[in-house]
């Protein structure tokens, strides 16, 4: 069945009009794929336009996992599985994804089309490494199996290829085992982004690091942040209490934004307190503790809806990739430019990459910082000065965050897109498979 729409990614901007298919089966789906070009769509987390196109084809209705191997830790499941459900399922039982990003509520289609990256790519690279086959549905309805050692140039461009390489039915991944639900977390307060970045390569042992950024400070306490290491803690390392259920962690009260907050409600002042308040706070907290898991690694989930903390004109998230010799360099520009501008966020993040190679996945060796922006004149007009910082540093942008990008930016700061486009063409995908983003980038 299929209907007619208007849907958006996580940012709530653009808005794009579809036809929308929820098929129930391969059957369905295969004879969805003959109504003409489309995009798959799992949980709508990508922020801009990338799963949503003139024909958007939900996978939520491919959500049973189908076989697990505890010798391995090798599960396979379909497409529109949650990283949510796989926790929920698998945590009790020692094991927990290797790669996650920042939200649990993303399908293992979308983690394996974006190629997602966690707070280790710096040691154990991003979601692709973990990723052990795919079945993949084309246009005239057949499903291949990729993996390294067979249809190896598919599977290659399909991990990060944003769902332009055909539909993702089904895949293999491997799960990490762990002997808690608990992180054992050591926050650093760095004054200043030098100290920032310094504790990032002292913590480069360290199986995660992330770094909370204030956008807005200036001068000395330029690119101030809260560095936050952490590793699974051992049943060992938790207090004797917990240790009879290492996997049980206390309940996390749940809040949602029932209502678009008012745009004068994150204006500079409003954020600027808030970031110094929580720097401080940071301070206060800092040293080692045991965190549970839902609260480091995904700290807005505990939010429903948090998306309409920035009205009801939505948001557009910046994240750019910067080489490690040109990082520090770069991230001061950037940062410069946004505390000029006055148009930071009070979401702000950076991480450490480590090496990746790939036809298409985002990271690189280097940093990668992530700053949400309401969608404000002040904010559309820093992006192009933004873009711009990125492109003379060697640096370039993900497009799970992208809704505003131009085809040239994107071209001469990733020259591996065209390529890509030239892949796609020559194997009549582009004609198949195409989003909203796809079309406005010339992928």
């Amino acid at each position: 069945m299929t209907r007619l729409t208007t849907l958006t990614g996580w940012g709530r901007y653009p808005r794009h009009a579809t036809r929308l298919s929820a098929p129930r089966d391969t059957d369905a789906l295969a004879q969805a794929l003959r109504m003409g070009p489309a995009i798959a769509r799992g949980l709508g987390r990508a922020y801009g336009d990338s799963a949503v196109g003139a024909h958007t084809i939900s996978m939520r209705h491919f959500d049973r996992m189908i076989a697990f191997d505890p010798a391995s830790g090798q599960l396979v499941a379909e497409a529109g599985v949650s990283l949510a459900e796989i926790i929920e399922a698998f945590l009790p039982r020692g094991w927990f994804p290797f790669v996650t990003p920042g939200t649990r509520f993303v399908t293992l289609g979308g983690a394996i089309a974006a190629d997602v990256h966690g707070k280790n790519h710096h040691g154990e690279g991003s979601f692709g490494a973990f990723t052990d086959w795919i079945d993949l549905m084309g246009a005239d309805g057949q499903v291949t199996r990729c993996s390294r050692d067979a249809n190896a140039e598919l599977f290659r461009h399909t991990l990060g290829g944003m769902g332009l390489t055909g539909v993702i039915l089904r895949a293999a991944i491997r799960l990490r085992p762990v002997e808690s639900g608990w992180i054992r977390q050591r926050t650093i307060p760095a004054p200043g982004l030098e100290a920032a970045l310094d504790a990032f390569e002292a913590g480069m042992d360290a199986t995660y690091s992330v770094a909370w950024i204030d956008c807005l400070a200036s001068g000395a306490a330029l690119g101030r942040s809260l560095v936050m290491l952490g590793e699974h803690a051992a049943r060992a390392d938790l207090p004797t209490e917990r240790r009879a259920r290492p996997y049980q962690t206390p309940p996390r009260r749940r809040r949602s934004l029932p209502i678009d907050l008012p745009g004068f409600v994150l204006n500079p002042a409003s954020v600027r307190a808030f970031n110094a308040a929580y720097y401080t706070l940071g301070r206060v907290k800092s040293g080692a503790q045991l965190v549970d898991w839902e609260s480091y690694f995904y700290p807005l989930d505990a939010i429903g809806g948090w998306n309409r903390l920035y009205g009801r004109r939505g948001f557009m998230q910046f994240q750019c990739a910067l080489p490690l010799d040109a990082g520090r360099a770069g991230l001061q520009r950037l940062l410069q430019a946004i505390a000029g501008s006055g148009a930071g966020s009070f979401l702000a993040v950076l991480k450490r990459f480590g090496p990746q190679d790939s036809p298409v996945s985002f990271p690189m060796p280097g940093y990668t910082l992530a700053l949400d922006f309401p969608l404000t004149a002040r904010s559309l007009a820093l992006m192009p000065h933004l873009d711009r910082i990125t492109t003379d540093h060697g640096g370039r942008f993900y497009l799970a965050k992208d809704s505003r990008m131009s085809a040239e930016t994107l071209i001469r700061t990733d020259p591996r897109m065209a390529d890509f486009a030239a892949w796609r063409q020559a194997r009549g995908l582009s004609a198949q498979f195409a989003s909203a983003q796809s079309e406005r980038l010339g992928l």
